[in-house]
């Protein structure tokens, strides 16, 4: 059983230098470097070892095609949403930290949501994701970065268990993006997310009560003191990453609708169909595939 005291554990004396020993390609790639949104990579460092813990001990994240992400230039993630809080986008940010080629960051644009919660949107801007804007995604585009993006958006977070690895309908937005912007899309299927917290059901009048996305009810929350009802289930995640999409259209195509909506559902069904497969390889939400999978 995990305790406090291992969490304590993770927490190195100096982070920076505990990260510089760790991945030195990541952290002399963003050291001393400004960030317009707010990216602090000493907040970074601090927080990495838990991310870390729980990417290599607690979920045991395996990341195929990790190679499939460029190493520089800019691209466009998506991928199914999962989970209730956010920790699939932690997850594949550790996966480029410590174990791609050419360790880099994620963008992940946010909703207005979780940066209108005190406290939580300054560390969100300081760990590097940014507040889900047209605007904002063209910025960082412009500069190179991955952006990450869950077309299902917070809808896709929310799901209750028995509607868990049913990719709800893909907003075409990111397939405007990347039209606009000549960004290649690189397309992620995940497996594991949507039962850390198995959500039995969305309270809707307590949401708005409460002035939230939704209300699950799950096996700790509400019902276990903090920080407990948080703590998700031990379950085995695999992501599976796509090779790049290069659309090909010129950028006036992007404001076609119709062509964005099928490019969009097509990249949805893709997922789907991957999330299926591995679905149906997998032995135990606990114990994963097999070694050679």
């Amino acid at each position: 059983m995990v305790t406090w005291k291992d969490f304590q554990a993770l927490k190195p004396e100096d982070p920076l230098k505990a990260l510089a020993a760790r991945s030195p390609t990541f952290f002399s790639r963003y050291q001393g470097q400004p960030d317009e949104f707010g990216f602090n990579l000493e907040t970074f460092a601090l927080w990495e070892p838990i991310f870390r813990f729980c990417y290599e001990d607690y979920f045991k994240v395996k990341a195929k095609g990790i190679e499939n992400i460029p190493g520089d230039g800019r691209a466009i993630i998506v991928g199914n949403h999962s989970g209730l809080l956010p920790v699939d986008g932690a997850m594949l940010e550790m996966a480029m930290c410590s174990k791609h080629p050419s360790p880099r960051r994620v963008r992940f644009l946010v909703s207005d949501w979780f940066f209108n919660v005190p406290t939580l949107g300054d560390w969100m801007k300081e760990t590097g994701q940014v507040r889900a804007t047209q605007e904002n995604a063209r910025k960082l585009l412009n500069g190179a970065e991955l952006v990450g993006i869950y077309p299902e958006g917070l809808r896709g977070v929310g799901k209750t268990f028995r509607e868990r690895y049913r990719v709800v309908d893909f907003h075409p937005g990111f397939v405007q993006l990347a039209i606009a912007m000549q960004a290649p899309i690189i397309p992620i299927a995940t497996v594991g997310g949507d039962e850390i917290y198995p959500n039995f059901v969305n309270l809707k009048k307590m949401a708005t009560l409460m002035r939230m996305p939704f209300w699950p009810l799950t096996v700790t929350f509400p019902w276990m003191p903090f920080p407990l009802m948080f703590i998700p289930l031990p379950v085995r995640w695999l992501m599976n990453i796509h090779k790049p999409i290069d659309l090909g259209y010129p950028p006036e195509r992007a404001s076609d609708k119709k062509l964005t909506h099928r490019i969009a559902r097509e990249i949805q069904y893709d997922i789907q169909r991957d999330l299926n497969h591995l679905l149906r390889e997998r032995k135990s939400i606990f114990t994963g595939w097999d070694e050679d999978e």
